[in-house]
């Protein structure tokens, strides 16, 4: 005896697993793939469109930073002068502490 060879699958274009699949059970399962990449890729794609949007906002924060240096320039100077000014103030107490001394040894 021969054995016999299986016959090829019938030519109607559905899908032979164990069973047959039917249209609507491929647009199902279609869908369903489209909707999970979809939910994968949602975040990333979310993440891009905020980069291409915030390319106007870099502009402003260079503006805050060149402001925020201004500022503590400022301040830099303000710490400068104020260290004069203690110089000047130690200075003077020094000074006055000078002539008060011989006014101390006549009595």
């Amino acid at each position: 005896m021969m054995p016999q060879v299986p016959l090829p699958p019938e030519s109607g274009g559905h899908l032979t697993l164990g069973g047959t699949l039917n249209d609507a059970a491929a647009v199902i399962i279609v869908l369903g793939i489209l909707g999970t990449v979809a939910l994968i890729l949602w975040p990333i794609i979310r993440a891009l469109a905020r980069r291409l949007e915030g390319s106007g906002a870099a502009a402003e924060l260079q503006t805050e930073v060149d402001n925020l240096r201004g500022r503590l320039e400022q301040l830099e100077q303000g710490q400068v002068r104020f260290a004069e000014l203690e110089e000047r103030l130690d200075f003077t107490e020094r000074m006055l502490a000078q002539s008060r001394e011989p006014d101390r040894l006549q009595r």
